[in-house]
């Protein structure tokens, strides 16, 4: 039986599938067919990742209480917005223009980098709270606190290593984006 950390490594391993490009006769179409072939990934990852949580978190909600009931309703909660962003990001992906100028390709290179580093940023942010949470809930004894911290825990740390993975690759796109202009400037 896979378990939800096996399910999470092949999803984001099928990630490392995504296209590189080679160096040669290389254009500007390609480099952004490229992002948005990064981005239309992320977000089948990401809305496959909210489409589990949301199916186990919904069944093991009504299955449990305590701790574990709180851990599996966050789960299905906060995934409910996840799935909301996913759908947006494939839908917007779709709208991607190929037929873009250079600067435009390169401004879209870097809102989409500027985002995901945002995003990476409030995912400390989630673990923080987190573990805020659960030590506050284990002072008044609260076990639905408890099982919401280990919840925000376990989604921060999927985002964080999830945008983390992302903006990897789309900063590699934007050093292959500039190392082409420069090859193409004349001297």
């Amino acid at each position: 039986m896979l378990t939800r950390f096996s399910i999470l490594l092949l999803l984001l391993l099928g990630t490392f599938s995504l296209p590189t490009l080679a160096q040669d006769s290389v254009s500007l179409e390609v480099f952004n067919s490229t992002r948005l072939e990064y981005n239309r990934q992320g977000m089948w990852v990401l809305g496959s990742w909210a489409l589990l949580n949301l199916l186990i978190g919904t069944i093991r909600g009504f299955q449990t209480r305590g701790q574990v009931q709180a851990f599996h309703q966050m789960n299905a909660y906060w995934n409910l917005v996840n799935l909301g962003i996913a759908g947006y990001g494939l839908w917007q992906a779709r709208q991607g223009s190929l037929a873009l100028n250079f600067w435009e390709v390169l401004n879209a290179q870097q809102q989409i980098e500027k985002v995901l580093l945002f995003n990476a940023a409030l995912d400390v942010a989630y673990l923080s709270f987190g573990f805020f949470l659960i030590e506050k809930g284990r002072r008044l004894e609260k076990d639905s606190w408890i099982g919401f911290g280990k919840s925000i825990l376990l989604q921060g740390a999927f985002l964080l290593l999830f945008d983390g993975i992302l903006v990897m690759f789309q900063q590699e796109l934007g050093i292959e984006l500039l190392e082409w202009a420069k090859s193409i400037r004349p001297e």
